[in-house]
């Protein structure tokens, strides 16, 4: 049973590998894996829960007979719902964000880049671009930015091949600007709600290298591009129907929306509960706030609240509901402390791990495999833990910018402009693999100068 629990991940993992060639959808596949390797825990659960849990369970059974009911009972209540929580957690926080990104973005408070982008310097409007994909993605999330910004820059560069450029430039910076952060990546959002990390930790590690990676790489494509290009100039949106706010109060909901996202890691070191906890409520601050300014509005309410369930959040949130329990699974039927001893020395040096998860998240999308990694530290093993969450963090994020189906904003960008993964290996890998080795050994000589 093991072995077939096993295999189910595995296949998984070949099908999110495969997603650009199979069109199967990496939240389908994810949410099935999760599904089929719970019951099939569960079908042997007895032998399970006596092998790691045996001491536990007879205190749950206080005295009653031990039957294939009650093991089951014992499993939903105990042992399921556990992970069940953890992956809520970081559910619900991704969710909190995607309904204040949609609040924001209902009310034009992300017009203003529109405006001040405004440039038919090629190689300016691409730094512009990455700059602000960074900072947006560094404070909401990597997708999500990824996706607004290439929607911006389409409509503006009319040539197919500039905005391939144009959108890589964004896909890697909105990786890197969200793998600083524990609120800006999934990944970085797992560790902080398992306390492995801090917030400001996470950050200082993080800053310089992922800074580093990020401009040389913006750099190196900056030179595929001409001194100037043919901008069309799109007027900005008409929101007569969704919004009538002015320009300052605008500004006051962009104020209260990313404010408040900045001051989510000081609410959990101060009130000590889930981050998903303090998301909700900047966004029931904003809503409050969307509804008195919109007050005058018929339906400013419902258009929100419809617009809140798109379908790319609703499948980033299945994804990451589905790989988070299907790894749990796995993790449960001791595969991970067998994994971690079989590879003895190799599991004690946090860098070789890193670059192999650097390697798997070329193919297999970084979410996965930064989980993946999560869990063999999580079992018994020599590593130093101050370094590991964070070297994992990035050589995932690099490791997924090298090819765009490593990452869900790289797959995002490639359905929109329907790039060639070819093309992509052939002109942006060479430049994303420069600037992240160089990003990594910044990463090293920070922490060895930090030992010493």
């Amino acid at each position: 049973m093991t072995l077939l629990i096993v295999s189910v991940l595995l296949v998984a993992y070949l099908l999110l590998a495969s997603e650009r060639f199979t069109n199967i959808n990496k939240a389908a596949v994810a949410v099935f894996a999760a599904a089929a390797g719970w019951v099939l825990y569960i079908c042997w659960g007895s032998d399970y829960v006596m092998s790691r849990h045996g001491g536990e369970y007879m205190e749950w059974l206080n005295g009653a007979t031990a039957t294939s009911a009650a093991v089951k009972d014992y499993i939903a209540a105990n042992i399921f719902l556990r992970y069940v929580g953890r992956a809520a957690e970081v559910v619900l926080f991704l969710l909190s964000t995607i309904a204040i990104v949609d609040v924001l973005s209902i009310n034009g408070c992300f017009d203003f880049f529109q405006v001040w982008m405004r440039t038919r310097k090629s190689r300016k409007y691409l730094w512009m671009l990455s700059v602000f994909s960074l900072l947006l993605s560094a404070n909401l999330d990597n997708l999500t930015t990824s996706v607004m910004m290439v929607a911006v820059m389409m409509k503006v560069v009319s040539q197919h091949r500039y905005r391939l450029v144009y959108g890589s430039a964004i896909v890697v910076s909105a990786n890197f600007g969200g793998a600083m952060t524990v609120i800006g990546d999934p990944l970085g959002l797992v560790v902080w709600n398992m306390s492995a990390v801090s917030a400001s930790g996470l950050f200082l590690r993080l800053v310089i290298p992922c800074l580093v990676a990020w401009a040389v790489t913006v750099f190196l494509l900056s030179r595929m591009l001409p001194d100037r290009m043919d901008a069309d100039r799109q007027p900005l949106p008409f929101r007569g129907d969704d919004t009538r706010l002015n320009v300052g109060q605008r500004v006051a909901m962009l104020i209260v929306g990313i404010g408040g996202l900045w001051f989510i890691p000081t609410f959990h070191s101060i009130t000590h509960l889930s981050p998903f906890l303090g998301a909700l409520c900047v966004l029931s601050v904003l809503w409050i706030v969307n509804e008195i300014f919109n007050r005058n509005l018929p339906f400013a309410s419902s258009a929100m609240a419809d617009r809140a369930r798109t379908i790319l959040g609703s499948q980033t949130l299945l994804y990451v509901m589905g790989m988070m329990l299907a790894v749990g699974v796995v993790q449960e039927i001791g595969v991970a402390s067998w994994l971690t001893v079989r590879l003895g020395d190799v599991a004690s040096n946090v860098w070789l791990m890193g670059a192999m998860a650097g390697v798997l998240s070329m193919i297999i999308d970084n979410m996965a495999v930064g989980l993946t990694f999560f869990t063999l530290h999580e079992a018994p093993a020599a590593v130093d833990a101050d370094i590991y969450w964070p070297v994992i963090i990035y050589f995932t994020t690099f490791g997924g910018n090298l090819l765009l189906i490593g990452s869900m904003s790289g797959l995002a960008f490639a359905k929109l402009e329907r790039v060639s993964i070819a093309w992509y290996a052939r002109k942006v890998l060479p430049k994303v693999m420069l600037g992240g080795a160089i990003g990594a050994a910044v990463l090293m000589t920070n922490w060895v100068l930090y030992k010493i």
